[in-house]
């Protein structure tokens, strides 16, 4: 069995101050709005909790900029061949896992590109597996088992943020060089948290006191929505917003990835099929085939030199900027940020 130290074996004392003090984090106090809860019609507990659920976007707003900089810091490790690791238990380690395993279908990615490590292992994701969120060696036994380093960047997922398991692997992962972002819903906890970045939404007390897996949940996976889904964009994953690295596997993307191609090139579905089948049904080497009359290797090395982008494989040609008619055509100016 191996050794852990007792620094390692010991939770921070911080875990028992708080928890046996008055000073509870947010999300384990009493909801006044729900306070009598069980005395309300099913419209009016439909309508309190839909009221409660409104918080949750403006929450997550005021967490852009922290949002933005663990973005950009999940694209500088893929870009440098690293990984992402989301470590959490219960609801936020399912999670995790959700968001993780969505990646390889949408964007085309290795499934090691993106994991999702939950405390109690696959059996967590289907039942509650006492005690495991409270295995602070656990935590860190994860991270060197997926042979965390420096390229890496480790997502602690802790509604309450005090979980001995994320604080286990977070330390680990930090000792080890890896970057370190948490997500917490618990401002009085912020700073007892080992990471760089914490993204700190703050949703208030749930309306079923201590159960996050409703507003802290949803919070979570907004912000998890995010960080995948932007990262995987400035990668070159998707154009304009289609997804143009999509694995096709089954008739519902396969009839997805001939929409694009149609989209994209402007051809009849039968020749946006036709040039599907020379590409191996994948969608950027389809139009780039088509847009610099090209074989499937000659496409692959100019989406290589480009980065994979396809937006630049497609528009420069000889410094000439190109687009179709139906960019051209769809073109439409957004809000833009403040």
């Amino acid at each position: 069995m191996k050794q852990v130290s007792p620094s390692q074996s010991r939770p921070n004392v911080h875990f028992s101050r708080l928890r046996a003090s008055r000073h509870l984090p947010t999300t384990e106090r009493r909801n006044p709005r729900s306070s009598h809860i069980d005395t309300l019609s099913t419209g009016e507990i439909v309508d309190l909790i839909n009221s409660e659920d409104r918080i949750v976007p403006e929450a997550v707003g005021t967490q852009r900029k922290k949002i933005a900089a663990a973005i950009d810091l999940i694209v500088d490790c893929f870009r440098q061949g690293g990984r992402l690791f989301y470590v959490g238990a219960g609801t936020s380690g399912r999670l995790g896992v959700l968001d993780a395993s969505e990646c390889p279908p949408t964007f085309g990615v290795k499934r090691s590109m993106v994991q999702g490590i939950i405390a109690g292992g696959r059996r967590a994701l289907v039942r509650s597996i006492e005690g495991a969120e409270d295995d602070i060696e656990g935590g860190a036994a994860q991270i060197d088992k997926r042979k965390v380093t420096s390229r890496d960047v480790v997502v602690g997922l802790a509604a309450c943020g005090l979980t001995p398991f994320v604080h286990g692997a977070l330390r680990r992962a930090r000792k080890l060089g890896a970057k370190t972002v948490c997500v917490t819903c618990a401002p009085e906890v912020v700073k007892s948290i080992p990471a760089e970045i914490i993204i700190n939404p703050v949703v208030g007390p749930e309306i079923v006191t201590g159960s996050t897996r409703m507003k802290a949940g949803t919070a979570t996976k907004l912000v998890l929505n995010m960080l995948t889904t932007s990262a995987m964009i400035k990668l070159g994953k998707v154009h304009g917003n289609l997804m143009v690295d999509l694995q096709a596997v089954n008739r519902k993307l396969r009839d997805r990835s001939l929409r694009i191609v149609t989209e994209l090139t402007g051809l009849s579905r039968a020749r946006a099929k036709a040039l599907l089948q020379r590409a191996d049904g994948k969608v950027k080497p389809a139009v780039v085939m088509h847009f610099r009359k090209t074989d499937l290797q000659g496409a692959v090395r100019i989406l290589d030199a480009c980065g994979q982008s396809l937006r630049k494989a497609m528009e420069t040609r000889g410094g000439e900027i190109r687009s179709t008619k139906s960019e051209i055509r769809n073109k439409s100016k957004g809000p833009k940020l403040k």
